[in-house]
């Protein structure tokens, strides 16, 4: 599969809500290339939320593949999807997603902790990976205890801390003022530069023109596809 790190084949999702069926993807197909960095756009409805859920190991889809690393997801039962997940796929959301009565240190490890990772190296691969994303010094404060840029920055720190080779950002800007959302989308850039490849969802035009390609949806489809020169 070549250097495709995704690869979605006419994947469709449909919710079923009584006798209606509401079809949210309707057969989408495309593939992301290793080291990319992809945004997805679209009005609310747009399928954008349920894309990114099963881009991210968090759903499946009700027909099509999903080829993730060479690895066909949609084979995988739940146990083995989490497992996958957690080793290929860092996330960074919109509501940060940090638990409010442990540090910042504590939050960073939890990847960590599922993965099996001794106590010991957890915390020293948690202190390293906060003094990167520049919050050495807030590593025993908790989320409560800091701003709203820096809560993004722990979540960051979090994303990155198993080394994944994918980052998928759900809004990671919606949260944040515009000079803060700045800043993270020029962290969420140099990580790029290091080699990640990196899927954004925003509503925001300005946020979404930092990736080098636009995927437009619109009523599940693929409305465009652009790449920015």
């Amino acid at each position: 599969m070549n250097n495709k790190v995704i690869i979605l084949e006419q994947l469709k999702k449909n919710y079923y809500l009584g006798k209606v069926t509401v079809e949210a993807l309707r057969g989408l197909s495309f593939t992301i290339e290793s080291g990319e960095f992809v945004s997805i756009m679209g009005p609310s409805g747009s399928g954008k939320s349920t894309l990114m859920h099963i881009i991210g190991c968090l759903d499946y889809p009700t027909s099509g593949k999903y080829f993730l690393a060479g690895q066909d997801v949609t084979q995988l039962n739940d146990s083995q999807l989490a497992l996958f997940r957690n080793q290929k796929i860092g996330f960074v959301f919109q509501q940060f997603n940090l638990l409010p009565r442990i540090s910042n240190l504590k939050n960073v490890e939890l990847p960590l902790i599922y993965s099996g990772v001794p106590t010991k190296k957890r915390e020293i691969m948690a202190r390293n990976t906060l003094e990167e994303v520049g919050l050495g010094n807030r590593i025993k404060h908790r989320p409560s205890e800091i701003s709203g840029g820096q809560r993004q920055r722990v979540a960051i720190a979090r994303a990155l801390v198993n080394n994944p080779s994918i980052i998928l950002a759900d809004e990671p800007t919606g949260n944040l003022d515009s000079k803060t959302g700045l800043d993270i989308m020029r962290m969420i850039q140099k990580l790029h530069g290091g080699g990640n490849t990196i899927i954004l969802v925003t509503h925001e035009p300005d946020i979404a023109h930092f990736a080098k390609r636009i995927i437009y949806l619109k009523d599940g489809l693929i409305d465009r596809d652009e790449v920015i020169v």
